[in-house]
C-alpha cells in the first residue's frame, strides 16, 4: 500500500516540482518587452502557479501603461468643483448636498486651479463666531496633464499618498478630474478605450426604447437617431445631459432632445453610467 502512494506521487508532479520548472524556464528569461511578460503570464497560468484572477489583474496592470489619463478622467462638465469666490456658508452647502470628501477649488474668472479643500477641513465654519477664509483651508493640488500615462499617474498618487489630480489639455485648460479609484477601477473592470462603442454600449429593448452607456459619444449618437445637436463642449451623451441641466445629475433626471427623452437610469455621486433613450411616436 506504501509502495501504491509512493507511485502516486510520482506520477503526478508535486506543486513544488512545477513551480521549480516553471521558473527554470520562464521566469529567469529576461522579457524584453511587453510581449515577453504576456507570455510569462500566459505560461504561469497553465502552470497553475496563478489563478484567473491573478492572470487578468497582472494583465491589465500591464497595460495600464498604455492608458492615458484623458480615457479615464471624469470630464470638465462632469466635474463637481468649488469656486475660490464663493461665500464659505454657500460652499459648505455645495460640500454637503454632493457628499464628496475632496473638492478642486477654481478661480472661475481666472480659469485657474486654487487648491484641494478636503470636506472635513470645513468643520470649523460650523462654529458661526469664527471667521474662516477659504484660501486657508487649501491643500495644494496636484495638476496633471491629460496625456499622462494612467501607471505613471498611480506611482505619483502612492509617492505623495494623494488621492485626486486636476487634467489639464494642451492649453492649460481645465479639461477634467481623475482620482486614485479611477485608475484602481481600470485594474478590477474591464479596460476598454472609453470612445470605442460596441454592441453593449447602446441596446435596443424594444421598438422604441434603448439603453446607452453614459460614455458613448455625440457623434455616435446623432449618427445612430439621425440628429444634428451642434453642441460645443461636450464629447459624450452624459455630458450633454450634464450641461443641459447645469447640476450633477441624478437617477430619474430627464432631458428633452427634440422628439427624444433621456432618462438618466444609473449614476453614482460622480458621473452618470447608464441613461434610457424613448424614442416619442
Amino acid at each position: 500500500m506504501n509502495n501504491n502512494q509512493e507511485n502516486n506521487r510520482d506520477d503526478s508532479p508535486s506543486l513544488l516540482k512545477r513551480i521549480r520548472s516553471f521558473f527554470r524556464n520562464t521566469l529567469f528569461l529576461r522579457p524584453r518587452n511587453l510581449e515577453d511578460v504576456s507570455e510569462v503570464l500566459e505560461n504561469s497560468l497553465s502552470s497553475d502557479i496563478i489563478d484567473d484572477f491573478a492572470f487578468s489583474i497582472a494583465e491589465k496592470a500591464i497595460h495600464l501603461r498604455s492608458i492615458t489619463i484623458k480615457e479615464i478622467m471624469v470630464p470638465r462638465v462632469e466635474m463637481v468643483t468649488l469656486d475660490i469666490n464663493s461665500d464659505p456658508q454657500e460652499l459648505l452647502d455645495q460640500v454637503i448636498q454632493s457628499g464628496h470628501s475632496r473638492y478642486p477649488v477654481l478661480n472661475l474668472e481666472k480659469k485657474s486651479v486654487e487648491g484641494l479643500l478636503l470636506a472635513k477641513d470645513l468643520l470649523p465654519i460650523l462654529r458661526k463666531d469664527k471667521q474662516i477664509e477659504i484660501k486657508d483651508l487649501l491643500r495644494e493640488a496636484k495638476v496633471v496633464p491629460e496625456t499622462k500615462k494612467a501607471d505613471s499617474l498611480l506611482d505619483d498618487f502612492k509617492r505623495d499618498k494623494s488621492h485626486l489630480a486636476v487634467v489639464i489639455d494642451e492649453y492649460g485648460e481645465i479639461c477634467g478630474l481623475v482620482t486614485i479609484e479611477d485608475i484602481l477601477e481600470e485594474l478590477v473592470g474591464e479596460i476598454e478605450d472609453e470612445h470605442d462603442i460596441d454592441e453593449n454600449d447602446l441596446v435596443q429593448v424594444s421598438e422604441t426604447e434603448y439603453i446607452a452607456d453614459a460614455r458613448i459619444e455625440i457623434d455616435e449618437f446623432e449618427r445612430k437617431f439621425g440628429l444634428d445637436l451642434n453642441e460645443s463642449g461636450v464629447e459624450t451623451l452624459g455630458g450633454l445631459i450634464t450641461k443641459k441641466l447645469d447640476a450633477l445629475p441624478k437617477v430619474g433626471n430627464i432631458v428633452h432632445i427634440g422628439e427624444i427623452e433621456l432618462v438618466v437610469t444609473a449614476a453614482d455621486k460622480r458621473k452618470i453610467k447608464k441613461i434610457g433613450i424613448n424614442l416619442k411616436n
